[in-house]
Parts: C-alpha cells; structure tokens; sequence
C-alpha cells in the first residue's frame, strides 16, 4: 500500500489502534487465520504486505514464525518497529521490518513464504489486478494467502445501523452504478479516504487464475460495525464474548455478507 494513497488517514488509523472497532478487527482476523495454520508453526515464514502498526506480524512472530513485514509509509513503520521494541527477545528476532511495497516484493530477499498477508491495502488501489499477482509469485506450493478487504455488498449496511437515510441510497446507487460499468464500488471511508470494494467470490476467482484455490471467507465485524469509532475496549468476560459472537457470525449465511469487511484465506495447491 503506498504510503500516499492512505493520506491522511494515517494519524487518525493510528489514534484509534487501540480502540473497540480496531482491536476486535485484529483479533477476529487473527483467530481466523489461526484455523488455517498448523498447530505447530515454528519454523514457518510469513510476508505481512502493509503491515501497518504490526498487529498481525507480532501474532504470528509469538506463534514462532519468522515474519518480514512491508510497510511503505514511514510513520505506520515507526509505529511497528516501536510495537515490535515492546517484545521479547524471541518476538523481536522473529519480526523484520522493511521499507518497501507491492512493488518492491522481489527485494525482501525470499523467492516465497508459507503465509503471506495483505490486510487493509486492496480497497486503495484502482486495480487490483497487479497485487495480487505480485501476492501471488510470493505463495509456494501448500503457502497460505490471507486478504482483507471492504465487502462490496454489505456498503448500504453501515450506514443503515446508523440511521443514515441519504447514505443508504447513495450507497445503493453506487452499487447499482458500479454493476452496471463493470467497475468496483467506490465510498469514502471513515477515515477520509476514498476506497473501494470487492466481493469473495470475484477476488477468490481472480486467485483461481493465479493459481491459488482453496478459499475459504469469513465477514469481519458483523454486528459491531455500527459502534462508535471512539468506543473502548471492555473488559473480559464482555470483549471475549463479543469476540465469539463476531467469529460465529462472521463464518455463517447471511450474516457473513453483512460484514463490513471480508477475510479471504487461499491455498496454493501443492503438486501431488
């Protein structure tokens, strides 16, 4: 993700890292992933492609994976590497933090990894096409290609949960307007940033052709999207309970395609 194209969405990512919306956003997407990985992962390699404040990158460096993690806006990446200095000795060995992008992936000195991770970064680019190709020459054989993105579908759903009439149907017209260009849906999200969304099933189309199979998706902040940006994080039992209620949304019809957003998990076929 260039660092350009976030603007100035950065500061306020940033300012809300710690908040409800964002915590539950990473663990949910955590855990999801987790299903898909071995019970053993020491030993593993993982590319986290925007890895914004480090989030994910550190969750897989505690399972024991080595982690390079990609972040070509220089203050998410100081926001990571102060992230990755609050480790321990074995986290921080495990976690290298480069400059560089999408554009840049031939540079971070492995030919492949077992996982590799693009959260958060699709919904800024115009064409999609170029990344996930780029994902894809990373993914080996048996690899692993997590990707989360906006859901095209559910946009009029935000603004439903809040009331916000006018939003509704502008969000429905823009559907209506993208089906009919052929084009992906554009919004501006709540940061600012004008984006744009996909649905599962053209994204795991668009990996089929690249080679990688294998999808499985979940919706990522089913119920909990219409909570305030500035809402806390509650404490245990409360937030765990959130937490299972999102996971088990999230893996079911219809509800999963009233999340916000949508994490897709691929797998490159090995050769038998």
């Amino acid at each position: 993700m260039d660092g350009d194209v976030f603007g100035g969405g950065r500061s306020a990512w940033l300012d809300r890292a710690g908040l409800l919306r964002n915590v539950l956003r990473q663990e949910i997407v955590a855990r999801q992933l987790a299903q898909q990985l071995p019970g053993d992962a020491d030993g593993l390699t993982a590319l986290d492609v925007g890895a914004g404040q480090g989030t994910q990158a550190i969750s897989l460096a505690r399972r024991g994976i080595q982690v390079d993690a990609v972040e070509p806006d220089a203050q998410m990446r100081a926001a990571l590497t102060a992230a990755v200095a609050d480790e321990g000795d074995d986290v921080r060995a495990r976690v290298r933090v480069l400059d560089g992008s999408l554009d840049t992936l031939s540079e971070t000195g492995r030919s492949s990894y077992d996982v590799v991770l693009c959260h958060g970064v699709l919904m800024y680019l115009e064409d999609t096409g170029p990344a996930l190709a780029a994902l894809a020459a990373k993914v080996p054989e048996g690899g692993l290609l997590s990707v989360l993105t906006r859901q095209a579908v559910s946009l009029a759903w935000r603004p439903a949960q809040r009331g916000d009439w006018s939003g509704v149907t502008a969000a429905l017209e823009e559907q209506r307007t993208a089906r009919a260009e052929s084009r992906r849906p554009a919004y501006l999200n709540e940061l600012g940033v004008p984006a744009h969304a996909d649905d599962p099933e053209s994204l795991a189309a668009a990996l089929t052709n690249l080679g990688i199979t294998g999808h499985i998706w979940h919706g990522v902040r089913v119920a909990s999207d219409a909570m305030p940006a500035d809402a806390p994080v509650p404490s245990d039992p409360e937030l765990e309970a959130l937490i299972a209620a999102e996971l088990a949304l999230g893996a079911r019809e219809p509800y999963r395609r009233m999340a916000t957003l949508f994490h897709l998990v691929s797998r490159r076929a090995a050769l038998t």
